[in-house]
C-alpha cells in the first residue's frame, strides 16, 4: 500500500510515498483547479480532500466490493504521486513505487518512457468500485499500468472534442476537463420524475455526447494501456483496483480519422 498518508521509512528501509484521500458526494470524480473554485457561484466544489489514512480508504474499497454501493452514495479515491525529479536522484533514495516501476522510473529510454527527459513522474490511483473520472485528455503520450483490479476505459479521438462537454474558459476551474456523467445517457429516454428534473443544458450535451466516436476496453491487473496523446478517457472503477500511470512527451501529429493536436487547439483554444 501508499503508506498511511505520510512519507516514512518503515518499510525495510526503503522509502515509503505520501498520498492522500478524496471524497465526493456520488461516485463522480471530476478534475478542478481549487483555487478557481468560486463556491458562492458554483455551489460545493465536486471532490474535496479528506484526512483518511491509506488503510482506513482500503477498509472501505473492500466494503465497496462487497455491497456494491449505490452512485448516489459517498465514494472514495485515494492517489499518490513520485515527482519527475525522483528518477534523477540516487537509486537508494527512490521510493518503493519507483522501485518498483523501472520501467516508468528509468533515466534512459524504455517502451513504456520513451522519452523521460519529458517525464511528469509517477501518479498512482487507486480506486474503489463505482468511482468514476470524468473525461479529460493528457497533452503526454500516457502509459497507465494497472496492478490490482479492473477498469472501464472508453477512449474518444481527439475529433471528438467539440461533442465531449469539454469546458474551454480558460480560467474555469474545469478547463480542458468535461462535467458529463456519462452515466447518465441510459436514463435519458426514462420516464422517472427525478430524472426529468435533469437541467435542460445537461440533457442536451449529453444528447450530443452520445453521438460521439468512442472505443472501451477494460484494463485488468498486469495490462498496459496506452493512451496517445489528445485523446479522451472516462474512466470507472468495477472494483478495488490501483493503477499507475507516466507522461512522456507530446506527440502534435495528426490522423486523417482520429485527429490530433490541431483538432484539441481549435475546440479548447488556447492552453489546449
Amino acid at each position: 500500500g501508499g503508506g498511511g498518508g505520510g512519507g516514512g521509512n518503515d518499510n525495510g528501509g526503503i522509502p515509503m510515498t505520501k498520498g492522500h484521500c478524496q471524497e465526493a458526494r456520488m461516485n463522480f470524480f471530476s478534475f478542478f483547479q481549487p483555487m478557481n473554485w468560486a463556491t458562492n457561484a458554483l455551489g460545493p466544489p465536486p471532490t474535496m480532500d479528506n484526512d483518511w489514512t491509506y488503510s482506513r480508504w482500503a477498509k472501505h474499497a473492500r466494503y465497496a466490493d462487497k455491497v456494491g454501493l449505490d452512485p448516489t452514495e459517498q465514494h472514495y479515491y485515494w492517489q499518490a504521486g513520485i515527482p519527475r525529479e525522483e528518477r534523477l536522484q540516487p537509486e537508494d533514495t527512490w521510493t518503493f513505487v519507483s522501485r518498483d516501476l523501472p520501467s516508468f522510473s528509468s533515466p534512459e529510454p524504455t517502451f513504456f518512457g520513451f522519452m523521460p527527459e519529458m517525464q511528469k513522474g509517477i501518479q498512482c490511483r487507486f480506486g474503489e468500485r463505482g468511482v468514476t473520472a470524468a473525461t479529460h485528455y493528457d497533452a503526454g503520450r500516457n502509459m497507465v499500468a494497472m496492478m490490482v483490479g479492473a477498469k472501464r476505459y472508453v477512449l474518444s479521438p481527439p475529433k471528438a472534442c467539440p461533442k465531449l462537454g469539454i469546458v474551454t474558459r480558460r480560467r474555469h476551474p474545469v478547463f480542458r476537463h468535461s462535467l458529463l456523467n456519462f452515466g447518465y445517457l441510459n436514463l435519458l429516454d426514462s420516464d422517472d420524475p427525478e430524472v426529468q428534473t435533469m437541467p435542460k443544458e445537461e440533457r442536451a450535451w449529453l444528447e450530443v455526447a452520445k453521438e460521439s466516436m468512442a472505443v472501451e476496453t477494460i484494463l485488468k491487473a498486469g495490462e498496459v494501456l496506452y493512451i496517445p496523446s489528445h485523446w479522451f478517457h472516462y474512466i470507472t472503477s468495477l472494483q478495488k483496483s490501483a493503477q499507475c500511470n507516466t507522461r512522456s512527451g507530446r506527440d502534435k501529429g495528426d490522423h486523417p480519422e482520429h485527429g490530433g493536436f490541431e483538432d484539441v487547439m481549435e475546440c479548447v483554444g488556447e492552453g489546449a
